[in-house]
């Protein structure tokens, strides 16, 4: 069996948990960071940092496989098309428990943690992140780049534009669509269609000015 190497992009807390999710699902033999504070910072948790986005070019052909573990969304997207152009093989990582139906199509450089729910007919794009014990239902659409924080949920038939942020406790109802760069604040419940670019926030969710 050919051994894997994964290269984490990003050392920062939201890195240690991609790291230590690609670590319990067993498909890396070594798994590392590179990040910006490098030298400075040699290294994050158990893993070790080896160097510097700048220096990605150098490190593919002894790394290959790479995810992106920066917590802004807009970055996280352009770091993605940066790695790619290096030649790396983006990869998505998911926590052995999470619990994700067969026909669930998960974009590359997505990331799903622990006890996270994703349902029948649902589709994920390139680096979005479903944290820890968010829950997807049937048949959403979640545009790239998107985070979905921890103990979110959506319900079924919800379609989610690019780069949009769900906060920590949200909810979301059946058949709502978000626009693109949208903030739904955390604990909100979204009960109609928000428009692309706006900051929601409360329960009912409406618009923060």
């Amino acid at each position: 069996m050919m051994s894997r190497s994964l290269l984490i992009v990003g050392a920062g807390g939201h890195g240690r948990v991609v790291a230590d999710a690609a670590r319990l699902s067993r498909q890396w033999e070594r798994i590392a960071f590179v990040d910006d504070r490098y030298p400075e910072l040699l290294s994050s948790g158990v893993w070790s940092v080896i160097g510097a986005v700048a220096e990605l070019d150098s490190l593919v052909s002894d790394w290959g496989e790479a995810v992106i573990a920066v917590g802004d969304n807009t970055t996280r997207i352009e770091i993605l098309e940066r790695t790619k152009s290096c030649g790396f093989d983006i990869v998505s990582i998911i926590h052995p428990s999470a619990q994700i139906t067969e026909d669930v199509v998960i974009g590359k450089g997505s990331v799903v943690f622990a006890n996270a729910v994703i349902n029948t007919g649902s589709e994920l794009g390139a680096a979005c992140i479903v944290n820890t014990a968010a829950t997807v239902d049937h048949d959403n659409q979640i545009g790239d780049g998107v985070h979905i924080s921890p103990g979110a949920h959506l319900g079924g038939n919800v379609d989610v534009g690019a780069r949009s942020w769900i906060g920590i406790g949200a909810s979301v109802i059946h058949g709502c669509v978000i626009g693109h760069d949208v903030i739904v604040g955390a604990g909100a419940a979204v009960i109609d269609d928000i428009a692309s670019g706006l900051t929601v926030v409360g329960v009912p969710a409406r618009d923060h000015i």
